[in-house]
């Protein structure tokens, strides 16, 4: 607890100084606190450029953070959460103390010079890296250096968004992906100090401010539900053609990295003189957008122009998150659909401002599949509880539509194209990369679904499992019963207590037996015995069974050969 506040704190007074540093470096290359929200002005420093100031300041900026990054921090590169991702799923949540400073600067210098990037990826990044410090300073065990670095995503996202709630839901569907009662407890201890130091620092005010919006017709839901759709396939295209991008900029380059950013500053210069609402992150547009300032034909270049210069950006070697660039987009989608929708439904349609609201929800959750961060992030980024209805129900489809789409999501994608899997082994892991089917044990002599529950305790007992498959009378497979359910039941009343085997069986995460031993270990650890069937992928039935001594045996085994 004590940890978790001190990560919390640390990670507060991280996003005030990273902001001030953004502003900081917006101010000094553009001459405005926030270039997006007077596009095209010229630079009060250099008046003689007039707007065409936007051609160097990107280079300058690359000059600048590119030689930053290649010597003290490769890491720090790219929008910053799937590295975190990756340290808490394969190398026990250590990440360089130095990461917080290199990035810190690097995202900073990216986003005042034009950047099309959002800052959650950075602060993500920079608070788990302290989180990670103080865990090996302190020497904790590993599970806890993995929750203090949860922590410190979340105060970071906390503190920068004055969202507390969204901190830890986004601590835990994307950083860990698990929820637990130590885990919830430790991230809202980090979450609330950092906002309490982030209130202190830049005010306690709604990230954007809109009026109240209410849903007047039934006809509006459905409206709502095709916008998750859409936004779905918005939100898996961003994710394709950004690394699409990335890959146009790799084959491209063959020059020294650290010269890279510089060099691809001269077109991301040029995507701003064409549309200078891209210039940084670019809330003043979003807010714009979503007040109903724009022509749809105009919003939907915006869409596309945000697009294409996040990827540049991130293509060409610059430092800072896609969050708000997805926000970004499902706003112009959300603004654009819901002036199209007012113009067939004149009277039914309703306010073009809840439709920009939903779309942000709606292409996040399509792109990152994090729909609980998703809701909670928007509730309390806009305050706007009114649309809460809507929000939950196109981001829940905008969701499913997605894992139909792409197996992978924003972040996890670029993982996969290292050929880093975060379900599988860690290179050189001694176990994971096997088959179940090489070290599984032979299959337990099965209950019938007819056993009663003393005769079912009494198997259990002599057979030294903790679970024990069930087959029906036929002899098919049904499902798994555990000592603990028997056990349970025995202790009910009688009247309420179930009379057969059957009853209690239920067919866990299904394990087959060509899966690799290190997704096969998600199904173990989480199953209620102490081990699961092994089933045959072609007719589902079981052929063994995979317990935790048998996946030790192949450490063993590993050991002997290796």
């Amino acid at each position: 607890m004590v940890l978790a506040v001190v990560v919390g704190a640390g990670a507060g007074g991280g996003s005030v100084v990273f902001r001030w540093c953004i502003e900081t470096f917006t101010r000094l290359f553009s001459g405005h606190a926030d270039y997006a929200a007077s596009p095209g002005s010229g630079n009060p420093y250099v008046p003689w450029l007039g707007p065409y100031f936007v051609l160097l300041v990107p280079v300058l900026g690359g000059l600048l953070y590119g030689p930053l990054v290649h010597r003290f921090a490769k890491e720090a590169r790219g929008h910053g959460v799937p590295e975190v991702m990756l340290a808490v799923a394969q190398r026990g949540g250590r990440i360089s103390p130095k990461v917080a400073v290199v990035k810190t600067l690097a995202s900073a210098l990216t986003i005042g010079s034009g950047g099309s990037v959002g800052r959650e990826g950075p602060i993500v990044q920079i608070g788990s890296a302290l989180g990670s410090t103080l865990g090996r300073v302190t020497k904790v065990t590993e599970g806890r250096m993995k929750l203090l670095v949860a922590c410190g995503a979340a105060g970071g996202i906390a503190a920068t968004f004055n969202a507390p709630l969204a901190g830890v839901f986004f601590a835990m569907e994307l950083i860990t992906g698990t929820f637990s009662t130590e885990a919830f407890g430790a991230t809202v201890l980090a979450s609330v100090t950092a906002s309490v130091i982030g209130r202190a620092a830049f005010g306690d005010v709604a990230f954007l401010s809109l009026p109240d919006f209410h849903v007047d017709h039934l006809v509006q839901y459905g409206l709502f539900a095709l916008l998750g759709i859409v936004a779905a396939v918005i939100g898996v295209g961003f994710a394709r053609f950004l690394y699409a991008v990335e890959d146009a900029c790799d084959w491209l380059w063959r020059g020294p990295e650290w010269l890279r950013p510089a060099v691809g500053g001269l077109l991301l210069g040029l995507v701003l003189l064409a549309l200078p609402e891209m210039y940084g992150v670019g809330y003043p547009v979003l807010e714009k957008a979503t007040g109903g300032g724009y022509a749809i034909g105009f919003l939907l270049v915006l869409l596309a122009g945000k697009m294409l210069a996040t990827s540049l950006t991130i293509g060409i070697g610059g430092s800072g998150g896609v969050f708000a660039p997805s926000l970004f987009i499902g706003a112009m989608l959300g603004a654009a659909y819901g002036i199209g929708a007012h113009d067939l439904l004149p009277g039914t349609a309703g306010a073009v401002g809840a439709y920009a609201l939903v779309g942000m929800g709606a292409v996040f959750a399509g792109a990152a599949r994090a729909p609980i961060t998703a809701v909670v992030i928007l509730f309390e980024l806009t305050g706007a509880y009114s649309i809460i209805l809507p929000l939950m129900l196109a981001i829940v489809l905008a969701t499913a539509t997605s894992r139909l789409l792409s197996h992978e999501t924003v972040y996890t994608l670029k993982l996969r194209r290292r050929g880093i899997d975060l379900d599988g082994p860690a290179p050189g892991a001694r176990i994971g990369s096997q088959q179940v089917g090489t070290v599984m044990e032979p299959l337990p002599s099965p209950l019938p679904s007819s056993a009663s529950l003393p005769d079912a305790a009494h198997l259990l007992s002599l057979s030294g499992h903790g679970a024990l498959p069930v087959v029906d009378e036929a002899g098919a497979y049904v499902g798994v019963v555990t000592a603990q359910a028997v056990a349970e039941a025995l202790a009910e009343q009688p009247q309420a207590a179930p009379a057969r085997v059957g009853q209690l069986a239920e067919p866990p995460a299904a394990v087959v037996a060509d899966q690799p031993l290190a997704q096969a270990l998600h199904s173990l650890l989480s199953a209620a015995g102490t081990g699961v069937p092994v089933l045959d992928r072609a007719h589902g039935e079981p052929v063994g069974w995979l317990s935790h001594q048998s996946a030790l045996r192949a450490v063993q085994a590993h050991a002997a050969t290796a």
